[in-house]
């Protein structure tokens, strides 16, 4: 009696392999587009584009990061056919149906009330120090110091050196800190008394 070989259907195939990332394939998408529905419509054209390519996905080692690689590329390209730019207010970031500050949207511990009489008072110098940076430099910002990523992740989807990440992370922090320090530094030059 001859046994036969029992192979899974393209279609389960292809839910095992995509469906554990898709919450973070959102998360990232929604990070990149800015906003709900975007990020909806890119997750759609990555797993249509990536079905057809069911050989090549079974094939790859390390999967969310290939799949992070894709779909960022997939949004430069949706951005460039689109042949609007990419740039948007840093409020924008934010959900939209869900007015507040993006920093509302970070979890935190609810620490002291301090803390939150300081975010209400930094949140919008921050949106406006962010708003000074380039599309590309906000969202290294927000994947590395906001959602965790780290910087070999980021390197491989970007496509980069680590020490490119690394850089440019260096860089976008000190333009950072220079526009909060020009803004909340106090009008005029500050001198100290001589004792």
């Amino acid at each position: 009696m001859a046994i036969l070989s029992f192979r899974p259907s393209p279609q389960k195939r292809f839910q095992r392999l995509v469906q554990p990332h898709l919450g973070s394939l959102f998360a990232f998408a929604w990070r990149l587009a800015g906003n709900r529905e975007d990020a909806e419509d890119l997750v759609q054209d990555v797993v249509a584009k990536l079905y057809p390519r069911m050989e090549e996905l079974e094939a790859v080692d390390q999967l969310r990061p290939w799949l992070n690689r894709v779909l960022y590329r997939q949004f430069v390209d949706s951005v460039r056919r689109r042949g609007r730019q990419a740039d948007r207010p840093f409020s924008d970031f934010g959900a939209r149906d869900n007015p507040s500050d993006w920093l509302d949207t970070v979890e935190s511990d609810d620490g002291p009330p301090e803390w939150a009489v300081d975010r209400d008072r930094i949140g919008p110098l921050l949106d406006k120090a962010m708003e000074q940076l380039s599309p590309d430099q906000r969202t290294l910002l927000l994947l590395h110091d906001v959602d965790g990523w780290c910087q070999d992740d980021l390197a491989q989807v970007l496509d980069i050196a680590v020490g490119t990440v690394k850089s440019r992370l260096h860089r976008s922090r000190a333009m950072l800190k220079k526009y909060l320090q020009q803004t909340m530094e106090p009008e005029g030059s500050f001198q100290r008394p001589d004792k």
